[in-house]
């Protein structure tokens, strides 16, 4: 298959999550003082990193809020990247929320998670179905606007969506980690296996944080292994986020334990591959993630939409929602 570039022209927002790794950054932006200061001023930072978690990575990547009792949907008054307008509606009796029971290996016991699925749970036979993974802010009240403009793709509720929250996110119990990250995504498609859906069918759909559980069970399938994979503002690997966010050439282990890597998982994947990213993305930088991600992809088809000026939480609406849905929708349809 053909490859294809679009560059679109749009603008920009801002992303919770990168204030900790911009201290870095301050730090390492300054005026160059005296080689004593110099000197002073790198050990500092190394005790800081050895020493403190507060700088660490691990922690510093999951952004989660637990201060709720009930999801909002379409009443949260917080903090969201846009709002869609009534038109992209959703009827109540096509919005399900219910639990999981989520288990890493190694695990004694299972985790429960809270899941949102919009659309017919009959329909899932019969269907194509999104695996929509959000990124690390929050909560899935926050990413609910992603998720419904993801149910009008190719039409209103032509294909369902389904979405989590990661354990220690929102409702769900637990505390936030990688291995937690892909197991809680699979118990998702374990459950969407169970109610009739095939990897043909599959749609993994993952942004900023969220590209992690959808290059690992697309290059790794557990459940199911997906049809087409979507990658919105993915980051090349964790050890790229730290020296990006640090300024400083050093290994990543200095800063993370994480092993996330989306640049490494992407040269093994076939299935095709549609990558959107703002090219003002001030979290995860278009060059040393997107285009990396993008360049290192090893399969038979990839399109690259980059967004012209748009931030990390901007790359729908300074597409056009219309736009961004036909894109979306011409990918998949493929």
């Amino acid at each position: 298959m053909e490859r294809k570039n679009t560059y679109i022209k749009y603008r920009h927002c801002e992303d919770a999550g990168r204030s900790n790794l911009n201290i870095w950054k301050i730090a390492s932006s300054r005026k160059k003082p005296g080689l004593a200061m110099t000197s002073l001023l790198c050990l500092v930072l190394l005790l800081s990193v050895l020493f403190s978690s507060c700088l660490r990575l691990d922690s510093n990547l999951y952004n989660p809020s637990t201060d709720i009792k009930e999801y909002q949907l379409d009443h949260y008054s917080g903090e969201q990247d846009f709002i869609l307008d009534a038109s992209y509606s959703i009827p109540d009796s096509l919005i399900h929320q219910f639990s999981l029971f989520s288990q890493a290996p190694g695990e004694s016991k299972a985790t429960i998670i809270r899941a949102i699925y919009i659309g017919s749970i009959a329909g899932i036979q019969s269907d194509t179905v999104i695996m929509y993974c959000h990124g690390n802010k929050d909560h899935m009240d926050f990413y609910w606007q992603r998720a419904k403009l993801l149910a009008h793709v190719s039409g209103k509720n032509r294909y369902g969506v389904m979405m989590i929250d990661y354990r220690g996110f929102g409702l769900s119990e637990g505390k936030a980690s990688e291995e937690g990250l892909y197991a809680d995504v699979d118990a998702a498609l374990q459950w969407l296996k169970l109610n009739g859906l095939s990897g043909s069918r599959l749609m993994m759909y993952g942004f900023s944080m969220g590209t992690a559980p959808v290059c690992e069970l697309t290059n790794k399938p557990r459940s199911l292994s997906p049809a087409k994979f979507i990658l919105e503002a993915p980051f090349a690997s964790a050890d790229v986020m730290a020296n990006d966010g640090s300024g400083l050439n050093m290994p990543g282990s200095f800063f993370t334990n994480l092993k996330i890597d989306n640049a490494e998982e992407v040269k093994t994947i076939q299935q095709p591959f549609c990558w959107l990213h703002g090219s003002a993305d001030n979290f995860l930088n278009i060059e040393t993630h997107g285009e990396v991600v993008y360049k290192n992809y090893g399969g038979s088809y990839q399109e690259a939409h980059r967004v012209a000026d748009a931030d990390h939480g901007e790359v729908p609406e300074k597409m056009g929602f219309s736009n961004y849905l036909n894109i979306v929708s011409t990918f998949i349809r493929k």
